[in-house]
Parts: C-alpha cells; sequence; structure tokens
C-alpha cells in the first residue's frame, strides 16, 4: 500500500508535469525569435481540444491527432504574420497586450460557438483499460499520454540542438543582426516558430481533451501552471524548462494527494519560494538562448 500511496501520485507528477512542459516549451520557442510572451498560448490549447471534439467525430481519433495541431499551428503563423509584426514595430509592449486579448477574444468566440455548457471527447477505444504496475492499477491512455509527451519534448530537442534548422534558430535568438549580415532572413523562422509553438499547445488539448472537462476557459489553469514553469526555469532554457515542469507537476500530484486544494496552491506557494530565495529563478541565471 505505501509503494502504492507513493507510485500513483509520483506518475500523475510526471504525467501533469509533461503537459505543463509542452506548453510552456510552446511558450518559450514562441519568445526565443519573436520576442513575444504569448498569453494566447493557452487558448490555442483549448482550440485544440473543441476541435478535437469537432474533428473526432468525421475523423476519428487518428484524424483529429493529425488535423488539428496543423490547424493550430496556421492560426499561430496568421497571429504572427499580421498582428504581432505589426504591433511589435509601434511598441514592444504592445504584442503582450495584443495575446492578453486574443486569449479574451478565444474564450468568448468558443462560447458563442459551442455554449457555455462542458464538453467530453471520447477515449479511443483502442486505448482504454488498465495496466497493472504492482499494486497500481493506472489508466492505459495515461501511460500512452506519458509516452507522448516523451516523444514530443524529445523531438523538439532534436529540432532545435541537431537539424541546421535549430542553428539558425539558436543564431537568431543570441545574435539576429549576426545572422542578418550573414543573408540569412529570420521571418520564415520566425513563422516556423510560431507554428510550432501553436502547434503544440493544440496538439496537447488534442490529447488531453479524452481526460479533462472542456470548456472555454480550460486555458487558465494550464497557462497559469504554464508560467509558474516558466518563472522557475526560465524562458529560453530547454533543460531548466523540463526539470521545472517535472517538479512542479510531482510537487502538484503528492499536494493534491492530501487535498485537492493543496494541489491548486503548492505550485504558486513553490513559485513564490523560489522568487523569495533564488529571484533569478531555481536554476540561477537566465539563459540567452534555447540551450
Amino acid at each position: 500500500m505505501q509503494i502504492a500511496a507513493f507510485l500513483e501520485p509520483l506518475l500523475n507528477g510526471l504525467l501533469t508535469g509533461a503537459y505543463y512542459l509542452v506548453i510552456a516549451l510552446g511558450l518559450s520557442l514562441i519568445f526565443t525569435l519573436g520576442g513575444v510572451v504569448n498569453l494566447a498560448q493557452g487558448a490555442f490549447y483549448a482550440i485544440g481540444a473543441y476541435l478535437a471534439v469537432t474533428l473526432s467525430a468525421q475523423l476519428g481519433f487518428a484524424g483529429s491527432l493529425a488535423v488539428a495541431p496543423v490547424l493550430v499551428g496556421l492560426l499561430g503563423v496568421a497571429i504572427e504574420r499580421l498582428l504581432h509584426l505589426r504591433f511589435q514595430r509601434a511598441d514592444p509592449i504592445l504584442p503582450l497586450l495584443l495575446t492578453f486579448g486574443l486569449a479574451m477574444v478565444a474564450e468568448l468566440g468558443l462560447r458563442a460557438a459551442f455554449g457555455a455548457a462542458p464538453l467530453a471527447d471520447t477515449m479511443p477505444a483502442a486505448l482504454g483499460g488498465n495496466i497493472a504496475l504492482g499494486d497500481v492499477v493506472y489508466s492505459a491512455y495515461r501511460v500512452v499520454l506519458l509516452a507522448a509527451a516523451v516523444v514530443v519534448v524529445t523531438l523538439t530537442w532534436l529540432l532545435i540542438h541537431r537539424t541546421p534548422f535549430g542553428r539558425v534558430v539558436r543564431a537568431g535568438a543570441q545574435n539576429p543582426e549576426m545572422v542578418g549580415a550573414l543573408g540569412i532572413s529570420l521571418a520564415p523562422y520566425r513563422m516556423a516558430m510560431a507554428a510550432l509553438g501553436a502547434g503544440l499547445a493544440g496538439l496537447a488539448g488534442v490529447l488531453l481533451a479524452p481526460i479533462v472537462t472542456i470548456h472555454p476557459a480550460m486555458e487558465l489553469n494550464l497557462l497559469a501552471a504554464a508560467f509558474v514553469v516558466v518563472v522557475i526555469g526560465g524562458l529560453g532554457s530547454f533543460w531548466r524548462l523540463v526539470a521545472a515542469a517535472l517538479l512542479v507537476g510531482i510537487a502538484r500530484e503528492f499536494a493534491a494527494s492530501i487535498t485537492p486544494a493543496a494541489g491548486e496552491a503548492s505550485m504558486y506557494l513553490l513559485m513564490g519560494l523560489v522568487l523569495l530565495f533564488r529571484p533569478r529563478g531555481l536554476f540561477g541565471e537566465r539563459a540567452l538562448r534555447f540551450g
């Protein structure tokens, strides 16, 4: 029983931290080249979940998993091209206000289109059931979610650190003037990062849709947790974000095993302690590049 009491919140914490990480990675990717702290990132997550419900009826779970993140990524590109750049040229603070406004518009738009009543997505029949891990009976779908998060994070790291695309992105984050002097336009790379950041949030929405309550304001809790992760780990640092996300997720689930209210409060308490004793972040200096 003692092992079960420890293993279940640990697995839940790893899963929770993994999806906090996916959202926080999207925030960091968009910030890396665009310099925008995107408060609409949670809205992309909610849109992905609603698209999952809508598309699953016609395309099935696999179809919605393939199509919804692409659509959300294209939405991210459209916002970056049509709005972010225009507002950023006028005043660097305006994109922050813009993304806050877009998050509100997205919530109201979802409410108008789908109503305020919560929705539920259907879990794929092939991924249903449970897996016995010793004394712990754990949802098979949650195990798949955890594995999917590991794959997504690994592929993102490989893209940023092991490809020519990633080398340009990291160089552009450090010294965009030098990259421009070499004749490399960063505009398509900004578009790609906007698509990737938004698409990751949309993917999280699709994958989590069968196990969460889908409602217009669903992005608020996950976005708040992603910002806690960013405060602890720092924007622009891949492995610090990973460590911070897992720490927040595990701390939250162990606290929630005592009482649900403690789980919600634990991550803010953790952030407060970090700001009090380590104002530059739990892991020291903020990174200057996505490395």
